[in-house]
């Protein structure tokens, strides 16, 4: 099955460390995916955020980064959408209105796949580059 979902960083965190900091929204897409056996996709840029994150304690989870990354490795929920000359040309093409390279990564991911991003990020959403739930 394709996944029609992508879930940036903080999301993939969020569901692992702490659900209760997704939105409502974002809760019942993930939870509608794994009740229907449907892939959510993630970046592999992701992987490196929540390396970088979990170690320097930004994302604030009770799990270490072992843990985390081995979960994710096996949920069959998840998807690991890997980065790709395809994406770093699209990287390229966004322009300016994002300039975090893992913003950037995640939203190229999500266009090129056709996919609608599960974010919080407020510059993302009002960026209107890729479909999104907040």
């Amino acid at each position: 099955m394709t996944p029609r979902y992508l879930a940036d960083t903080h999301i993939v965190v969020r569901w692992f460390g702490a659900p209760q900091k997704l939105s409502r929204e974002q809760r019942r897409v993930l939870r509608e995916a794994e009740r229907h056996r449907e892939p959510v996709a993630f970046s592999a840029f992701t992987l490196l955020e929540i390396a970088v994150l979990v170690e320097r304690g930004i994302a604030r989870i009770n799990i270490t980064v072992e843990d985390l990354l081995d979960k994710i490795a096996s949920d069959p929920l998840f998807e690991i959408m890997p980065f790709t000359v395809e994406i770093a040309s699209e990287v390229a093409a966004l322009g300016p209105s994002l300039r975090d390279p893992g913003d950037r990564a995640i939203v190229a991911t999500a266009r090129v796949h056709r996919l609608i991003l599960l974010t919080p990020d407020q510059r993302i959403i009002e960026s209107k580059l890729v479909p999104t739930v907040s």
